[in-house]
């Protein structure tokens, strides 16, 4: 081979070497990003805590709290995070009754293929929040 021929060859080697890393890279990060965008109950369910737990400790320090402060507000806010809990509960029903009419209305207009995927994606959403439900949500 000549020096100008094995040049050419190295470069287009370069060329698909790139084009296979970007394939390879792109699919990683979207598997990555479909594994955050599924979510994981447990740690969604530790993130929220650390959320509260760290918003609670800036009220805590932009307030300059007292211990007997903080333990008063702290159960304040777990009494009012029993009480959202509780309306939910409660309202449940009217949300569960608008979704399934909802759903009625949409089926009609599908056809059994598209209602077979349709029926498909409602139990995901409906096993996701029922997961989320139990999460304390």
């Amino acid at each position: 081979m000549t020096p100008r021929g094995t040049t050419r060859l190295k470069i287009w080697l370069v060329i698909v070497g790139v084009f296979v890393l970007g394939g390879v890279t792109g699919a990683s990060l979207d598997s990555v990003y479909r594994l955050k965008a599924r979510g994981d109950g447990g740690h969604e369910r530790r993130d929220r805590r650390n959320k509260e737990q760290r918003l609670f400790e800036e009220m805590k320090r932009d307030l300059s709290l007292t211990d007997q402060q903080s333990t008063e507000i702290r159960a304040i806010l777990d009494e009012t995070r029993n009480e959202y809990k509780a309306l939910r509960e409660k309202c449940r029903p009217q949300y569960d009754a608008a979704r399934a009419a909802a759903r009625t209305r949409i089926r009609a207009l599908l056809n059994p293929e598209q209602q077979q995927k349709f029926d498909a994606k409602a139990a995901e959403r409906d096993a996701r929040r029922s997961r989320d439900d139990d999460d304390g949500r």
